[in-house]
C-alpha cells in the first residue's frame, strides 16, 4: 500500500501508515507533493495549512495523488481552519465523514470518479510571477504578496556588508537581492526551511553569488564557516505556535557560521527578547534602530 502524509501531526493525534512518503515542504528532504504520480497513493493523511489558497491547493493535489477510490483523512485545529474542512471537500466533490478530538476537526473521505474545481485550486496556489513584487512567490510561504515591514526595515540597514556572507531564512529572496546588488559581496548563502521559498529564489537570484539551501538551521549539519557577515529575520512560529526559542536558535546559528570580528544584522519584532542571548553570544551588540513594531540590532563577534 502507498501511503503519503503531508504535515508533522502532534504525538497522538493520529496513527500514521508504516512507511508513509512525507510530503510537507516545512521538512527539509520531504517529496514534493505536487510532482508525485497522479492516481497513485492508496490513503493520504494531510494536517491542512490555514491559508485558504494554500489548503485548497494541498487538498486538490491529494486529491489527485489518490487511486480512485482512495481514502483521505484531512484534519486541522478547530481555530485554524477545522471548521472549514468539510466544506472545501464537498467542494471538490466528495463524501465526508467527521470527527472531533484534541481540538482538532477531522475528515475522511474518499476520491470521488470525477473532481469538481481540482485544476482551479492546484493553479490558484501554484508559484507564480507576482507584479506587485516583481518577484516569483507562492501562496503558503511567508510575506508571500508584500514585502514584509522587518525585512524592509533590514534591507535598509544593509549598507556596507562585504564579502562572504549568509541571509538566514531567506525566504523568497527579497533581502539578497539587495545585498547582491553590491559588487562587494562575493558569496551569499540563503537558506530557508520551506522548499517552496527556495525553489522560488532559485528563480528570482540568477547570480552565481548566490547558494541556496533548503534545510533546518537548528539541523544543518554543512552550515558555511567564517562568514563575514550575516543577516537575518528569524522566524518565531513553528507549526503555527510562538517559539521563541527558534529566534534564539537563529542567533546561535549565526555566531558559528561566522569568523571572529564578523557582524551580525538582526531585525526582529519589538516583543521578541533576543537581547539577552545577543549578549551572551556576541562580544559587541548595538541597537540600529526601532521602528513600526520592529527592532534592529548589530552585534559584533
Amino acid at each position: 500500500m502507498t501511503a503519503i502524509v503531508y504535515g508533522a501531526p502532534g504525538p497522538g493525534l493520529i496513527d500514521l501508515p508504516m512507511g508513509a512518503v512525507q510530503t510537507s515542504p516545512l521538512i527539509p528532504g520531504s517529496a514534493d507533493l505536487a510532482q508525485l504520480a497522479a492516481g497513485s497513493a492508496d490513503t493520504v493523511h494531510v494536517l491542512a495549512p490555514p491559508g485558504v489558497l494554500e489548503r485548497a491547493h494541498v487538498t486538490a493535489l491529494a486529491l489527485e495523488a489518490l487511486k480512485p477510490g482512495g481514502r483521505l483523512t484531512l484534519f486541522a485545529p478547530k481555530d485554524k481552519g477545522g471548521q472549514r474542512l468539510k466544506a472545501l471537500l464537498q467542494g471538490f466533490g466528495c463524501q465526508v465523514a467527521e470527527d472531533a478530538r484534541k481540538h482538532h476537526r477531522f475528515c475522511f473521505a474518499q476520491r470521488p470518479a470525477e473532481i469538481t474545481g481540482l485544476e482551479a485550486a492546484v493553479a490558484a496556489g501554484a508559484p507564480r510571477l507576482s507584479p506587485a513584487l516583481g518577484l516569483w512567490t507562492q501562496p503558503g510561504v511567508f510575506s508571500w504578496d508584500r514585502i514584509d515591514p522587518g525585512s524592509a526595515l533590514l534591507m535598509d540597514a544593509s549598507d556596507g556588508l562585504a564579502g562572504r556572507g549568509a541571509d538566514l531564512g531567506c525566504g523568497l529572496g527579497v533581502l539578497a537581492q539587495r545585498l547582491l546588488a553590491n559588487p562587494a559581496v562575493t558569496e551569499l548563502h540563503g537558506v530557508d526551511f520551506d522548499r517552496r521559498a527556495i525553489d522560488c529564489a532559485r528563480r528570482n537570484l540568477d547570480d552565481p553569488r548566490m547558494r541556496l539551501h533548503w534545510a533546518d538551521l537548528r539541523r544543518w549539519a554543512e552550515a558555511p564557516q567564517d562568514l563575514d557577515f550575516v543577516v537575518m529575520n528569524p522566524p518565531f512560529h513553528d507549526g503555527g505556535s510562538e517559539d521563541r526559542a527558534l529566534g534564539q536558535a537563529f542567533i546561535r546559528g549565526a555566531a558559528a557560521m561566522l569568523r571572529k570580528g564578523g557582524t551580525l544584522r538582526l531585525v526582529a519584532n519589538r516583543h521578541l527578547p533576543y537581547e539577552a542571548v545577543l549578549r551572551e553570544t556576541f562580544a559587541q551588540v548595538t541597537p540600529l534602530g526601532d521602528a513600526a513594531g520592529y527592532k534592529l540590532y548589530e552585534a559584533t563577534l
